[in-house]
């Protein structure tokens, strides 16, 4: 990854229980911070498509952390290290180190729910993009919760043709740890639409034409009170490798 991205630089910076997170960053301009989907890291949802790429061409510095249990950060086995909401305690434990004020903020997928619940529970970032996201991918996470869960339970006999075999192949590809992965998903705490009332800057719900994974993006931005969709080509695991998802990213951020 360094090779192929010279000015990619990485550090590390403590959780909200002092858990190793690491933090890739590119470009030097005004700073977004970028939250990959499940079983992902910042590599694979930023990097390797070019997004944050594009994000530094057009003046933005591209902040990229590995959630917990995921990528290069750490994956703790101690059900203690996995309170409710643990990744959007990380998330502020992570503004604070780096000392984000005026900053931008978008997610993918659990990235997405994770700055969501981020910004009800405080954040006050510039502009916010929750891709890969409908609504009953935030009201109503438990039940894409039980899939995931049943998936790592099931992962060792789950064959091609099961609805689950996508995301067995993916953990495979990702080389998951899934006891953390486990234990991550049973923190993750569930929205309700009201508390969606609470997003109140401008927001860009940004999905794949062909991706209802997490439910209905027209429900998401009709349950914003400031929010604007755009599509792009894919399905919830294609859309990620897009050449649009980052020109969309830059077109609203830029705005």
């Amino acid at each position: 990854m360094t090779n192929l991205e010279p000015d990619l630089r990485r550090e590390t910076v403590p959780g909200f229980d002092g858990a190793d997170l690491a933090v890739h960053r590119m470009g030097r301009g005004r700073p977004v911070l970028l939250l990959h989907g499940l079983f992902s890291d910042a590599n694979t949802n930023w990097v390797r498509f070019g997004h944050a790429r594009q994000l530094a061409e057009a003046g933005f510095e591209a902040i990229m952390p590995d959630l917990r249990a995921h990528g290069h950060s750490a994956k703790p086995h101690d059900p203690g290290a996995y309170p409710v909401d643990v990744l959007v305690r990380d998330l502020f434990a992570l503004v604070e180190a780096i000392g984000l004020e005026d900053y931008d903020l978008a997610g993918f997928s659990l990235g997405s729910r994770t700055a969501a619940r981020g910004v009800i529970a405080g954040l006050e970032p510039r502009r916010l993009v929750l891709s890969g996201m409908g609504l009953e991918g935030l009201a109503g996470w438990n039940h894409r919760a039980a899939f995931f869960l049943d998936a790592i339970d099931r992962f060792d006999n789950v064959k091609h043709g099961d609805p689950a075999f996508f995301a067995v192949s993916f953990m495979k590809t990702q080389k998951v740890d899934r006891v953390a992965a486990r234990l991550l998903l049973q923190s993750v705490g569930d929205t309700t639409p009201e508390q969606l009332t609470k997003i109140t800057m401008p927001t860009l719900v940004l999905c794949g034409a062909n991706d209802r994974d997490n439910g209905s993006p027209e429900k998401l931005v009709e349950a914003l009170p400031n929010a604007a969709l755009a599509e792009i080509p894919g399905t919830h695991m294609s859309s990620v490798t897009e050449k649009a998802l980052g020109e969309e990213l830059v077109r609203f951020l830029s705005a």
